[in-house]
């Protein structure tokens, strides 16, 4: 089983952090032969050495523990495949624009250079008159130079809302959250239509990991109210923070003595 804490800390190092509330500091703290030693907030790991950062405690760095942090590798897995797809459609969006400014000059040149490919075409049995690629781009030809550039347009537009759903995923912004839902769902129609066109694994693939995303999105991080919400959502993470118990404890040792 992957130890997603123990694999965090070996690439980011460990988050020690050193608050100024005394109760608090010596739950973190440890003394040893090689000298103090702070807990990680992430792994639980006392390390050796000065703490990375230190100051009141409300001023801890954010450290995702436990479920969050396998959350935020599976959430930045889905944004680097957005931003694969950004970077796919960007490159098609400026191709298309590239032909529209120079349609007749391109259609001109593919009207030359078929001919000459045809010896090598015979050589491995390739018929360029019968392409479906070749079709695709002399249809392509065929349409004005303001349609392609509406293509163009509408492609460019995609390739932003990938890149916003990437940055939002990456960052594990709520608002990121939100938005990679309904973009991901107002798309999902389309994609569905594609595959009674044509089913390809790559469309397959595709509409199952853009479902899966948003049912998950929608449950485990309790989008528009489902499974409990947003005051759930933030109850759990603070759950999770190794700080927040720890400042329960630290809490409940002071009314125990005081009481």
């Amino acid at each position: 089983m992957v130890d997603f804490a123990l694999r965090s800390c070996g690439l980011r190092g460990h988050a020690t952090f050193a608050p100024d509330e005394p109760n608090l500091r010596e739950r973190l703290k440890a003394d040893t032969p090689a000298g103090e030693a702070w807990r990680c907030l992430r792994c639980e790991t006392f390390v050796v050495g000065p703490p990375r950062r230190s100051g009141p405690a409300n001023t801890a760095p954010e450290i995702p523990r436990g479920r969050f942090l396998r959350d935020r590798t599976l959430m930045r897995a889905l944004a680097v495949e957005r931003a694969f797809r950004c970077v796919i459609f960007a490159a098609v969006a400026a191709g298309v624009f590239k032909v529209s400014g120079s349609r007749e000059r391109l259609q001109h040149a593919l009207e030359q250079d078929i001919p000459l490919l045809q010896p090598l075409a015979n050589q491995i049995g390739w018929d360029p008159e019968n392409s479906k690629l070749v079709r695709h781009i002399a249809h392509a030809f065929a349409l004005s130079s303001s349609t392609l550039q509406w293509i163009a347009i509408g492609l460019a537009g995609y390739a932003l809302i990938e890149l916003i759903e990437a940055v939002g995923l990456w960052l594990m912004k709520r608002w990121g959250e939100y938005f990679a839902v309904i973009a991901t769902s107002v798309f999902l129609p389309l994609e569905i239509y594609e595959l009674t066109e044509k089913i390809t694994a790559m469309r397959l693939v595709a509409l199952v990991i853009n479902i899966v995303a948003v049912i998950w999105l929608l449950w485990s991080k309790r989008l528009f109210g489902l499974n409990g919400g947003s005051e759930a959502y933030r109850q759990e993470h603070e759950a999770e923070s190794l700080l927040s118990v720890e400042q329960a404890g630290a809490a409940e040792t002071v009314s125990g003595a005081t009481a």
